[in-house]
């Protein structure tokens, strides 16, 4: 029971030290979206590698690929990132986009310098790739990088990350301790806000996390949890949010833990977008509405017998 109240408390005050942070990245009082973007999107990836149909997404949403300009932001990976251009090639490849640049810098004054924001300011897109995403929030939180980023989604850009460049899109760092990834509230607690009212996980099945964030959001019910399988995305624009991938993406609502959400069966008929347990799984297509935190059905396909019988009443 010690433990228990010991970690809750840890949460609290974790939770409330990141809520009064100072971030460009803010929920105005007049903003028409909870948690997504209200210009932009979001590509946001758990890790393993991407699938031809999220590059696809990516590129469509950057301006195609004549057209797009991105940026690859290599802070993650440390130090060394600074001269690999492996990420670099591997979107070239991936996307057939030629105007790529890579960003790197761990240096605070360097991160707040118009010369080093450049890029960005002329970017469609931004690609932020994995490591540890502690060393993203060293770089450039709250800094006129941070900035850019944040206007590249308001001129209709889009941001993508894959594991640690996907934690560092929510509000909330989840996993973001220095002494190692195990650590699931760490010394760094402020994500860069893309997602706001969010906590995000990745490698969900791959390295058996899926129960990870179910404590916590149950001790912060205004963050919306997501986990992310690899080579599973979810898109997020506005306030709808779409898996792309392979595997799943997991979604932890403080309802759906406490047990008040939509029961998995109903009645003797089971629901396939409700659970019984403390979150539930969302595949390739389906959508989620992260503001009513429902899941947005899709429309009903009519049987062939349904389709001949309209025909025959006109």
């Amino acid at each position: 029971m010690k433990t228990k109240l010991l970690f809750t408390a840890l949460l609290s005050v974790a939770i409330l030290t990141a809520s009064r942070a100072q971030t460009p990245v803010t929920v105005k009082k007049n903003a028409t979206t909870r948690h997504g973007p209200e210009k932009g999107s979001l590509i946001i990836i758990g890790g393993g590698g991407a699938t031809p149909e999220i590059w696809k997404r990516f590129v469509q949403l950057a301006g195609g690929k004549e057209k797009a300009k991105i940026v690859v932001i290599t802070a993650a990976g440390g130090d060394s990132a600074a001269f690999d251009t492996k990420s670099v090639d591997l979107v070239k490849r991936e996307t057939g986009i030629a105007n790529v640049t890579l960003l790197h810098t761990n240096d605070l004054k360097e991160a707040n310098s118009e010369k080093f924001v450049a890029p960005i300011r002329a970017a469609t897109g931004v690609y932020i790739v994995g490591g540890r995403q502690w060393r993203i929030a060293d770089s450039y939180l709250n800094t006129l990088t941070h900035q850019a980023f944040q206007e590249l989604l308001d001129r209709g850009g889009v941001i993508s990350g894959t594991s640690a460049g996907a934690s560092i899109q929510g509000s909330f760092l989840w996993r973001g301790d220095t002494k190692g990834a195990h650590i699931l509230v760490g010394d760094h607690t402020q994500g860069l806000g893309f997602l706001k009212n969010s906590v995000i996980d990745q490698h969900l099945f791959r390295r058996n996390r899926q129960f990870d964030l179910v404590e916590f959001v149950k001790n912060a019910p205004e963050l919306i949890g997501i986990g992310l399988d690899e080579a599973t995305s979810i898109v997020v624009q506005h306030d709808t949010l779409e898996v792309v991938g392979r595997s799943y993406a997991s979604i932890y609502d403080y309802n759906t833990i406490i047990g008040s959400g939509a029961k998995h069966v109903q009645g003797s008929r089971e629901i396939s977008t409700a659970s019984n347990g403390p979150f539930f799984f969302l595949h390739e297509g389906q959508k989620y509405d992260l503001k009513e935190r429902k899941v947005i059905e899709a429309p009903r396909k009519q049987s062939e017998q349904e389709v001949i019988s309209g025909n025959k009443g006109k």
